[in-house]
């Protein structure tokens, strides 16, 4: 009896010296900007947001034809400033381009209160930003005028045309957008019904809570999270989606495995046609995305955490496209992405992020050499969009005020042990629940950063709802972040 005691007491003493060990926290190492002079974008508009909704606040009680002649007067002003930015040859730096959003921003507060002008609407703002992306490829993007010029005015009108979709019944429009044709010699296919080209780059928002983080977490913040490369087998005409995903690396997935997986919105971009690599070379992108399919199934390509775009060995998202066209001379994000906010640095740090000076998927939307072709977005889905990227604000909000991600030390030696199962499965090809190049503490990070989300966006939501009882319409973006920050500030 005496010997089983001993033999228990020594195996419980074993257990606890183990947790013990277990528990001690990972050694800590700060996570620091490289600096490039560059500020977090800053949009400082304040007053004209507030300008707006009291337009759409008016327009809601007045007459209908009341409001068409408004809108028919700022559509003719639309009109004229569409034909002096087609006439000049106009720098970031002029006025024109400002004044044309402001207008258009007008626009969209009326054409809220009457769906039947969206679909001028959207025309009109294709055709705007198909001139944009035309006269950016002569715009030294580099500079941060120039740079903040095409985030504001492509961005901004996005956001727009957004809220008018909110007030009125976006179920009626199409989620599919068509924006411009662009010639490709490359095999096709069709995705959430549009057609798409072998070679041509997918930047699309998903429904989970990182995704937010990746799609805000950045100087210019965007609405994309997530890039994949279209391949499409010439001979069968069979199409894969070649993408890096966190759980599992960089993997090959059917169109159909692609549309399963819950997106929010996507938007098609493909290599300008007339680019002197592709006017040599028709099917580069055929070569490009067929080269990086066979990379992909030949060799086990982990998930890059520290998202260093220079080392192939791992891959991030926008990695692969990016990796994929540098092989045949392409060098894609010619403006490179920045993070600068230390806050920010700091919490992207806490799930493994080493550089800051990278490829974002939002970013890729503003790279000259990419036409875009058509964006398809959830018209169920738009408004919690919304609301995520609202919350995420207000957490980032906090993250730059020197709040940290925080995590459950007592797990920690459980979570550590599941990892070490994790590495073994992951040594046979097999994926864990942990993913590989996620350490035990960046996992319960990550777990505390979802519950964060998950909480702030069900206050808000209900916020929101009461923000729609009292005042008979959805609340616009910056409405939301407001909302936003009251929830998190009564945490």
């Amino acid at each position: 009896m005496k010997k089983t005691r001993k033999i228990i007491f020594r195996l419980l003493l074993i257990l606890c010296t183990l947790y013990l060990l277990l528990l001690i926290p990972d050694s800590k190492n700060s996570a620091t900007v490289l600096k490039t002079g560059q500020k977090a974008f800053a949009w400082n508009r304040d007053a004209q947001w507030q300008q707006m909704e009291n337009l759409f606040r008016n327009a809601r009680q007045l007459q209908p034809a009341t409001v068409d002649t408004v809108i028919r007067s700022l559509k003719i002003i639309a009109e004229n400033k569409l034909a002096l930015l087609q006439a000049g040859n106009t720098l970031p730096s002029d006025s024109s381009w400002t004044l044309t959003q402001n207008n258009f921003f007008s626009l969209a507060a009326f054409i809220a209160v009457r769906s039947n002008e969206l679909p001028w609407f959207i025309s009109y703002y294709n055709t705007l930003r198909n001139l944009l992306k035309e006269r950016s490829q002569q715009w030294p993007l580099n500079e941060i005028q120039a740079r903040n010029a095409v985030y504001t005015l492509a961005y901004g009108m996005r956001a727009a045309v957004e809220e008018a979709l909110l007030q009125t019944d976006s179920l009626k429009i199409p989620p599919a957008m068509q924006v411009r044709s662009e010639r490709s010699a490359t095999p096709a296919t069709h995705i959430f019904g549009i057609e798409v080209h072998s070679g041509d780059l997918l930047v699309s928002r998903g429904g989970a809570e990182v995704s937010a983080l990746i799609s805000r977490g950045n100087d210019y913040p965007g609405n994309f999270s997530h890039v994949a490369l279209v391949y499409v087998e010439e001979k069968t005409n069979q199409a894969f989606l070649i993408e890096a995903h966190i759980e599992k690396g960089v993997a090959v997935s059917s169109v159909e495995q692609y549309e399963n997986d819950k997106k929010l919105r996507f938007m098609v971009l493909r290599l300008r046609c007339d680019l002197p690599a592709m006017q040599a070379d028709s099917m580069l992108p055929q070569k490009a995305a067929k080269a990086m399919y066979e990379q992909a199934l030949s060799r086990h390509i982990p998930y890059d955490f520290k998202m260093n775009f220079h080392d192939s060995s791992a891959m991030f998202c926008s990695e692969v496209g990016s990796y994929a066209y540098r092989k045949m001379g392409i060098q894609l994000w010619q403006s490179l992405s920045t993070i600068s906010s230390q806050g920010i640095v700091n919490w992207l740090h806490a799930f493994g992020v080493e550089n800051f000076v990278t490829q974002m998927p939002s970013d890729l939307e503003y790279d000259p050499q990419l036409t875009i072709v058509a964006e398809w977005r959830d018209p169920t889905t738009l408004f919690k969009d919304h609301i995520d990227n609202a919350v995420m604000d207000a957490l980032l909000e906090k993250a730059n005020r020197g709040e940290s991600i925080g995590y459950n030390l007592w797990k920690l030696p459980l979570v550590r042990v599941v990892k070490g199962y994790c590495m073994l499965k992951n040594l046979f090809g097999k994926t864990g629940i942990i993913p590989e190049g996620m350490s035990a503490t960046q996992a319960l990070k990550n777990e505390k950063f979802v519950a964060m989300h998950s909480e702030l966006k069900k206050k808000t939501a209900m916020l929101a709802n009461d923000f729609i009882k009292q005042n008979g319409y959805r609340p616009p973006y910056w409405q939301l972040v407001k909302l936003a920050e009251k929830a998190a500030e009564e945490e």
